[in-house]
């Protein structure tokens, strides 16, 4: 190789270089940028109810052997959240073992400004030990049937779609619940490119563990946070994120498993894990 050759080598490696050096510096300080908007300054006062619609609707559907609980969980907390905020509040109930029953929530719904609609798409998995089987039904589709239509007549309105965690990678001996919570992401996603011109913020939401009975988690750690504290820091983030894990310690976690590990050592782990509390609740149904 002649020195001229040489020359010209040095001088392309080094631009290389620089360009990867200059491209990895402004793609870090954007994901900073990006991070301190969301998890430090926040959308501020973006969902006051004020500024959306009257009312803010909470749509949570459970498995048909749960309907009666549920329904007295969301009796007992429209009452404390009217008493307490001195709003007004209204329940509807459906009953999903009975056929066509968002006609009788459409009506529920009629002449009410909804402004915010959160949708926590629950699936039945017996105990969470061992999967039984999975009764899914597909409330994101209805429910934003009967409602998007009246805040794309406004230009605004928020619709908050609950999965989980799991649906960001598949989960092996729990894949039809992954699966379903991934199917809750991409709908989201989708809709969110479709109305976001038209004024209105489909946000998908994945958590990871948080304190609550389904998960029987009762004490709050940094990476598992109480309701209160997760729903505070999550809706900070809508309308800054189509994708959110919600909580600052949950987005490194989403990242972590998302961007750093190699899928096959992922599912290994996620498979190990699932033989390991499988084995568990065996060993428990056995000795009971």
């Amino acid at each position: 190789m002649t020195s001229n050759q040489k020359a010209l080598l040095t001088d392309a490696l080094y631009w290389i270089g620089a360009v990867t050096v200059a491209w990895v510096s402004v793609s870090t300080l954007c994901c900073l940028l990006r991070g301190i908007r969301v998890w430090i300054v926040g959308n501020g006062n973006l969902m006051r109810a004020t500024k959306l619609g009257k009312w803010a609707g909470w749509y949570k559907h459970t498995a048909m052997t749960d309907a009666a609980n549920t329904f007295f969980i969301i009796s007992q907390a429209a009452l404390t959240i009217k008493s307490k905020y001195n709003v007004e509040t209204k329940t509807i109930s459906a009953d999903f073992g009975s056929v066509d029953i968002y006609p009788k929530i459409e009506s529920g719904l009629a002449g009410l400004e909804i402004g915010v609609l959160g949708i926590l798409h629950i699936c039945n998995l017996g105990d969470s030990g061992m999967l039984y089987g999975v009764i899914w039904f597909c409330p994101e589709q209805d429910m934003t049937r009967l409602v998007l239509p009246r805040m794309v007549e406004r230009s605004k309105g928020v619709i908050l779609n609950v999965a989980s965690a799991s649906g960001m990678y598949p989960v092996p001996l729990l894949t039809l619940y992954s699966s379903s919570k991934a199917f809750v992401d991409f709908f989201s996603r989708g809709l969110e490119a479709e109305y976001k011109s038209k004024g209105i913020i489909i946000q998908s939401v994945l958590p990871f563990y948080v304190t609550t009975k389904l998960s029987k988690i009762r004490k709050a750690t940094l990476d598992i946070p109480t309701p209160e504290c997760y729903v505070k820091a999550q809706l900070g983030t809508v309308g800054l994120q189509t994708q959110s894990n919600g909580y600052f310690p949950h987005a490194v976690m989403g990242w972590v498993t998302t961007a750093l590990l190699p899928a096959k050592l992922l599912n290994k782990y996620v498979m190990s894990m699932g033989l390991s509390q499988r084995a568990r609740y065996l060993k428990k149904q056995k000795q009971g």
